[in-house]
């Protein structure tokens, strides 16, 4: 991976978080605070930029679990002011609109764009931001819900890989149970990041890189990493198929 002055991307993101909201004169920011290294870091990024007052953090369970215990963590580590809104009725609720069965996937985007309309009405009733906590690797990788945890005012870590993001983490002071816990968005029992990506972060990371930045061929970043070819080309399939969701909607030429 690229060698990264931690120090300095961390002057740099705080700058701009601190300019961005001082250019568009809104009050502060709010982002979803989930328990995970992404929402822990960037609250903290906040917190350097801004002070405490002007961060808001807000917890939206679907499930009451260690995932709702390690949110509340993070806020009372940073010690800014935070709510929790359960969102179970709120989803049950469109689910039950529906009138049909709907698998987990299904149902896990419409927890992740509850959490959106959330996130945005109370951004707009406190002329506030929505932070966005999305890195680099989900990003190309298309690993958000379009519409749902890829929406966001300004998005600090979309320069960032995962594992970047990781290592800011500990510079942060980020407390160690969430940087060394296993990345999951909790939408199901035992759901984790790396299992719903057919890939562990620290690969798909090396491989990214090489792929997207350097621009190795294929084969190269095969014989690179000591991997089979098939690893470099799934996540090239990773890439195109997730298209879509970097785009905005088509349009016909008029």
């Amino acid at each position: 991976m690229r060698k990264l002055d931690y120090n300095v991307i961390v002057e740099k993101i705080v700058n701009f978080i601190r300019k961005k909201i001082k250019n568009s004169k809104v009050s502060g920011v709010v982002l979803g605070i989930s328990g995970g290294i992404d929402s822990a870091t960037a609250a903290s990024l906040a917190v350097e930029a801004l002070g405490k007052k002007k961060v808001l953090g807000i917890i939206m369970p679907y499930y009451q679990n260690k995932e709702l215990e390690d949110a509340i963590l993070v806020c009372k580590h940073l010690g800014i002011y935070y709510k929790t809104i359960n969102i179970k009725n709120i989803v049950d609720k469109f689910e039950k609109a529906l009138n049909f069965k709907i698998d987990k996937i299904t149902k896990g985007n419409l927890m992740v764009r509850s959490r959106m309309v959330i996130l945005y009405g109370i951004a707009n009733a406190k002329n506030y931001f929505v932070l966005g906590t999305s890195n680099k690797t989900e990003f190309l990788v298309g690993y958000f819900t379009k519409w749902g945890d890829g929406a966001s005012d300004i998005a600090p870590f979309l320069s960032l890989y995962k594992t970047e993001v990781k290592e800011l983490a500990k510079i942060l002071e980020v407390p160690e149970k969430i940087i060394l816990k296993k990345p999951t968005a909790g939408l199901w029992a035992g759901q984790t990041d790396e299992d719903e990506l057919g890939i562990e972060y620290n690969l798909l990371d090396k491989i990214l890189y090489r792929l997207v930045d350097l621009k190795m061929q294929k084969e190269k970043i095969a014989e690179d990493l000591n991997i089979p070819l098939e690893r470099v080309l799934y996540v090239e399939k990773l890439i195109k198929k997730s298209e879509h969701k970097r785009r905005l909607p088509s349009f016909p030429k008029l």
